[in-house]
C-alpha cells in the first residue's frame, strides 16, 4: 500500500486550534487517495489529543537529533513525507532527503508563521506594517529557504499565495492553494439551529498558547467591550479557549459580564448557543477556524480586516469587517439586536461555505496535483534549482549541528 509520513510539530488536537482540525483534514485527504498515514512527532503526549488509531493512523514517537529516524525511515520508505511547519523540516528535513531520496516532500504551512510574526513585532512596535519587513524577518529567511528545499508547500490563504510569488519569487508550481476545508456535509440546514430569540451573549473562542488571542482577548477587555457594555448593559461576552494561563483567568471580572470560561467541552454547542462571535484580531496570518466555525454554527460574526484576510473574496460577509473600535461596537450592538439583520447575515456565512470551503472543491485538484509531482519529482527538482542549491548548502548548518548534538547526547 502506498504510504504517507506526516512529522507533526505536535500531536493533532481539533478540539484545542484550527491547526489540529487542519491536520484531520489532511489525513482524510491521503487516506482518500489509497495512503496508509503514520504519524511521528517527537513532541509529548498531550491530554487533549486525538486517539490517532481511531483513525487508522499509526503513531509513532521519533526524537531529534537521533540516528535512529534514520534507520526507522528507511525501514518504512514512505512515497510522501509532509512536513507539518517550517521548524519540522528543518529539522529532519534533509535526513529524509538523504535516507529517502525519492520521497516527495510536502510542506504544511498552517500559516505563513514570518508574516504572523513580523505583523506582530510592528504592531508591538506601535508602527503600521509593510510588507518589505518580512525581507529582515529572521523567520522568513528560514521559512522561505524551507518552501524551496520541498517539492510543494500548502498555503492556505491566497494572499500569502500573491506574496510569496510577488515578494520572494517563489515558482507558482511550489505552491498549493488548499485552505480549512469542510465536509460536504457538515453544513447543517439553519432551521436546525437554535433561532435568535433563542441565543443569548457574544463569543470569543482561541487557543490561548497562540499569540494573537491572548492580544485580541486584552483588546476586547480593554477597549471593545466597555464600549458595547456602555450600550447593552445585561450583555455578557463569554471567552472561551484552550491552555488559558493564569494572565487570562485573571481577566475574569463577573461585574462588568466579561467571563473567562476556559476550554469548552464542545466548541461547536457555545458557538450555537451564542449570538455573535467577536474577533477583533490585530495581527496574525491564515485564515481563522473561529471565524469559520461561527458560520458552521450559524453564528454571525464581526471582525477586522486581518481577521476576514483571505477568508471571503468578493462574497459578502456573515456579519461585518471594520479595524475601528466605535464602528465594531456599533456593529456589535446592531447584530446582536435587530433579529433580520442577524439572519441575514447567517445565510451570508452558509453560502460562504459552501462557495470556499467544501472538500469538493479541493479534492480532485489536490490530488492530481500530487498524483503529477510523484509521476515527474525529477523533472519538478531540475527545475527548482534555487531548492537544489539550498539541499546543497544551506541544510548542512542543520545537518551538522544536529550531528554535534546527536554525538554529544551518546556521552
Amino acid at each position: 500500500m502506498r504510504s504517507l509520513l506526516i512529522i507533526g510539530f505536535v500531536w493533532p488536537e481539533p478540539k484545542s486550534s484550527a491547526a489540529g482540525g487542519r491536520m484531520m483534514s489532511l489525513i482524510s485527504l491521503f487516506q482518500e487517495q489509497g495512503f496508509q498515514v503514520i504519524f511521528a512527532s517527537p513532541a509529548q503526549d498531550s491530554d487533549f489529543m486525538i486517539d490517532l488509531d481511531k483513525y487508522n493512523v499509526e503513531k509513532k514517537s521519533i526524537l531529534l537529533n537521533s540516528e535512529t529516524f534514520d534507520t526507522y525511515i528507511k525501514t518504512i520508505n514512505p512515497e510522501i513525507v509532509l512536513f507539518d511547519r517550517f521548524m519540522i523540516e528543518e529539522q529532519f528535513g534533509w535526513r529524509v532527503a538523504e535516507n529517502c531520496p525519492d520521497a516527495l516532500r510536502i510542506l504544511d504551512t498552517e500559516d505563513l508563521h514570518c508574516l504572523r510574526l513580523s505583523r506582530q513585532k510592528a504592531f508591538k512596535e506601535n508602527r503600521k506594517f509593510k510588507e518589505e519587513d518580512l525581507l529582515e524577518e529572521e523567520a522568513a529567511k528560514r521559512e522561505i529557504a524551507s518552501i524551496l528545499r520541498c517539492d510543494l508547500t500548502l498555503m492556505i490563504s491566497s494572499y500569502e499565495i500573491e506574496l510569496l510569488t510577488r515578494l520572494f519569487k517563489i515558482d507558482q508550481s511550489l505552491l498549493h492553494y488548499l485552505p480549512l476545508i469542510i465536509e460536504d456535509n457538515a453544513i447543517v440546514p439553519l432551521e436546525t439551529l437554535a433561532p435568535f430569540k433563542d441565543r443569548t451573549d457574544f463569543i470569543f473562542i482561541g487557543n490561548f498558547l497562540h499569540e494573537p488571542n491572548w492580544n485580541t482577548v486584552q483588546y476586547l477587555k480593554e477597549t471593545i467591550w466597555p464600549l458595547i457594555k456602555s450600550k447593552l448593559p445585561d450583555a455578557r461576552l463569554n471567552i472561551y479557549g484552550a491552555y488559558p494561563t493564569q494572565k487570562v483567568l485573571q481577566l475574569n471580572d463577573p461585574k462588568t459580564g466579561f467571563l473567562i470560561k476556559g476550554r469548552a467541552e464542545d466548541a461547536n454547542i457555545v458557538v450555537q448557543n451564542s449570538r455573535v462571535v467577536l474577533a477583533p484580531i490585530r495581527f496574525g496570518a491564515g485564515i481563522k477556524g473561529k471565524l469559520m466555525e461561527a458560520m458552521l454554527n450559524g453564528t454571525p460574526s464581526i471582525t477586522t480586516y486581518i481577521g476576514a484576510e483571505s477568508m471571503h473574496d468578493d462574497l459578502p460577509w456573515n456579519g461585518f469587517i471594520t479595524d475601528n473600535p466605535e464602528t465594531f461596537a456599533e456593529q456589535a450592538v446592531a447584530l446582536y439586536s435587530n433579529e433580520t439583520a442577524w439572519s441575514k447575515a447567517q445565510l451570508k456565512g452558509t453560502t460562504l461555505l459552501k462557495e470556499r470551503y467544501t472538500k469538493n472543491i479541493f479534492k480532485n485538484d489536490f490530488e492530481n496535483t500530487v498524483d503529477q509531482l510523484l509521476a515527474n519529482i525529477k523533472q519538478h527538482r531540475t527545475n527548482n534549482f534555487m531548492g537544489q542549491l539550498l539541499q546543497h548548502h544551506s541544510l548542512k548548518s542543520t545537518k551538522y549541528m544536529a550531528k554535534w548534538i546527536e554525538e554529544k547526547n551518546k556521552h
